[in-house]
C-alpha cells in the first residue's frame, strides 16, 4: 500500500509543475496530511518557503502543530517547492466552518 501512495505522490508532483507555487502547495496539502486533516485547515498563503494555514479550531491546531516537521517535509516534496516552515493560525470565520460541510 505504501508503494502505491508513493507512486501517487510522485504523479501529483509531476502534474503540478506548471502551476504557481502557492497553488502547488494548496494542491499538495490534502495529499501531505490526508483529507480528514486537510478539511480542518486551509492554505492561506505561501511566500519564500513559508506556508500559512488557517486552522478551524484549537484542537486541530494542536494536532497540526504536533505534525509540523512531517507536514513541512511532505508539502515541499509533493509540491516540488521549498517549504522551510509552516505558520498555523486559528481562523474563527464562518467561511472556515462552511468549508467542512
Amino acid at each position: 500500500m505504501e508503494g502505491m501512495r508513493e507512486l501517487l505522490r510522485k504523479s501529483l508532483a509531476r502534474s503540478l509543475e506548471g502551476m504557481r507555487e502557492e497553488d502547488r502547495v494548496a494542491a499538495a496539502w490534502p495529499v501531505a496530511c490526508g483529507t480528514a486533516m486537510a478539511g480542518h485547515g486551509l492554505i492561506s498563503g505561501y511566500a519564500d518557503g513559508v506556508v500559512w494555514i488557517q486552522v478551524e479550531d484549537e484542537a486541530w491546531l494542536r494536532q497540526m502543530m504536533s505534525m509540523r516537521r512531517q507536514l513541512t517535509a511532505e508539502l515541499g516534496r509533493i509540491a516540488g517547492v521549498a517549504v522551510r516552515e509552516i505558520h498555523f493560525e486559528v481562523n474563527r470565520s464562518e467561511a472556515m466552518r462552511n468549508n467542512r460541510r
